[in-house]
């Protein structure tokens, strides 16, 4: 359903409401529609599956040992308090606007479409580049398992061609492959494997957090906040908003929350506790395991694929390091599943609305997923896991997830003001000023970034319009909107 079109909330409230394409088409196709089979819980396991993984398991030690030292903690918290804020804007947003597409739908329908497509196309490569990123990750560990096991893959096959010194990172590729084939299996069929391996990596991050905490030694964290090295966001308060930065792409597990809305029982009442709760509980995990990591080793030593098992080799547990790895291995693996599934539904958004081909809105009958969609997804993250390193991946994702959030704070600004009488289940406390806050927030941490993200994100962005006016214009659905009544 195109979100201008067919939006539940905009027809219930003659709310930019337009013709939908279900009449144009003649009636509802049952074929061509998702099933709604996740409750709150799900929703809630989703937004945890996708937010703890990536920051605890990969990203921590690269921001500790290169830019915030223990002072990392506070990256955290910022990243977390920008996040707060985010994450209520996206909350009302999802309950007066439950469609899948997330913030692009957000914004089509307060924005418009050519504000729509910059987001969705840097919603590609948020979604995109933040799969590739964790799955690299994913072979870290991996390689370091198999190791700890007596098993030595070869270099060549584990390492990037790009600035890896590899040819191939053929783990990163396989296990994207294997999760896109459950996902055109079925929702319902991923969620459930999603909510195990989410209840398996809570328990042992809490594990690591008390295992952690009984070997702190507090000289690891002397000094708390690094000198800065003479250069913008190393170490010093520059790092600390340099790391903020780079683990803010940790959170945007509540942000895939809000792209399974079609796909969700009573979408109004249980995107907003998915996303509001999966946020809560990841940001207090952030904050102790970030704190444990830097207590038990020195942060210069964090600067690897896995940190993590360089604290639990470091207790001397070695049990528990062969279970942390198997939990880290779960951890990425859902938020792999999560980052597809996601950009999956945004595609599909785009593609109903004309503004890409249809074959990324083609439901599959028997599955009742976009199954051609996902696999070309699959394929596509497949080889960047295999050519590019996490450092590269990992800021593109940060500088793409800022701007999206950044955009659903102004498009909440938008719709107080220009359409205040509208019934809202859920509001954001304090607006505008809190909206306004999370934009100011969301640019702030966005300076943080190197210029050559910026370049890459401008570049980027650039191939999209280039698009956009060749094809996406000329394709687009359009209706005329009707006048806006209070009820």
């Amino acid at each position: 359903m195109a979100p201008r079109q067919v939006c539940e909330a905009a027809l219930k409230q003659n709310f930019f409401a337009r013709k939908t394409i279900d009449d144009a088409r003649g009636g509802t196709n049952e074929s061509q529609t998702f099933n709604r089979s996740l409750g709150p819980v799900s929703l809630a396991a989703l937004g945890i599956g996708a937010i703890i993984g990536a920051g605890i398991f990969v990203l921590t030690g690269a921001a500790a040992a290169r830019y915030a030292g223990p002072a990392v903690v506070l990256s955290f918290a910022l990243a977390g308090f920008a996040c707060a804020i985010v994450a209520l804007c996206y909350a009302e947003l999802a309950a007066l606007i439950p469609v899948s597409g997330s913030t692009y739908s957000y914004v089509y329908i307060a924005l418009g479409e050519i504000f729509a497509w910059v987001i969705g196309w840097d919603l590609v490569l948020e979604y995109a580049m933040g799969a590739a990123t964790v799955a690299v990750g994913w072979s870290g560990y991996l390689v370091s398992l198999l190791a700890s096991l007596g098993l030595h893959l070869p270099a060549q096959f584990t390492s990037p061609l790009v600035g890896g010194g590899g040819l191939f990172n053929a783990p990163a590729a396989l296990v994207v492959l294997a999760i896109t084939s459950l996902l055109v299996l079925g929702t319902r069929e991923s969620a459930r494997v999603n909510n195990v391996m989410v209840g398996f990596k809570l328990a042992v991050v809490l594990v690591v957090i008390i295992a952690g905490g009984l070997h702190v030694v507090p000289a690891n964290w002397a000094p708390f906040l690094p000198e800065n090295a003479g250069e913008f966001g190393h170490f010093g308060w520059s790092g600390v908003l340099r790391g903020a930065a780079v683990v803010f792409f940790a959170y945007i597990g509540f942000d895939a929350v809000s792209t399974a809305a079609q796909e969700a029982k009573d979408p109004q009442r249980t995107v907003p506790v998915g996303l509001i709760a999966s946020l809560a509980v990841c940001t207090v995990l952030y904050i102790g395991v970030s704190a444990v990591l830097t207590g038990v080793v020195p942060f210069a030593a964090l600067d690897r694929p896995d940190p993590i098992s360089a604290v639990i080799d470091a207790i001397g547990l070695p049990w528990l390091a062969v279970v942390v790895k198997f939990a880290a291995l779960a951890g990425l693996t859902t938020v792999i599943l999560v980052l597809l599934f996601g950009q999956a539904r945004i595609l599909f958004a785009m593609a109903n609305d004309g503004l890409l081909p249809g074959l990324f809105a083609r439901i599959n009958p028997r599955f009742r997923t976009p199954a051609a969609s996902q696999a070309l997804v699959g394929l596509c993250v497949a080889a960047l896991a295999g050519l590019l390193p996490i450092d590269v991946l990992g800021e593109m994702v940060s500088i793409g997830t800022l701007a999206a959030f950044a955009l659903v704070c102004m498009a909440v600004m938008y719709l107080r003001h220009s359409h205040p009488e509208t019934p809202r289940p859920f509001r954001v406390p304090g607006s505008p000023a809190l909206p306004a806050l999370g934009v100011l927030a969301c640019l702030g941490l966005m300076a943080g970034l190197p210029w050559e993200t910026w370049a890459r994100l401008f570049i980027w962005l650039g191939v999209g319009m280039a698009v956009y006016f060749a094809y996406g214009q000329r394709h687009a659905k359009r209706g005329t909107p009707v006048q806006v009544r209070s009820r």
